[in-house]
């Protein structure tokens, strides 16, 4: 496969992923109380479903050599990295004839 019909394919798969998920969110019951409309098949469908474009994903993103280990951060969270200016570093003869 070309580079365009991996992205192509990509494209697809997310527009797939966010209308199912769309669709589950408009159908789960706002009130708790309320059944939910879908049987119990029609349930382990979605999830399957939902399986399945997960693994594409995974072997495009494998094929593309992209890695899927990376979780999301959140912006509060506190960063292990440390910054360091450019700037200010000094090479080892700079420091000498200091």
């Amino acid at each position: 496969m070309t580079a365009e019909e991996l992205s192509k394919e990509r494209r697809i798969l997310m527009a797939m992923r966010k209308t199912l998920a769309s669709i589950v969110r408009d159908l789960t019951p706002k009130e708790p109380d309320q059944a939910y409309p879908l049987s119990t098949a029609t349930v382990e469908d979605v999830k399957a479903c939902f399986d399945l474009i997960a693994a594409r994903e995974r072997e495009l993103a494998a094929a593309e050599g992209l890695t899927t280990q990376e979780l999301p951060r959140f912006v509060d969270e506190p960063r292990n990295e440390q910054v360091i200016s450019l700037k200010n570093l000094k090479t080892s003869k700079q420091r000498e004839t200091q």
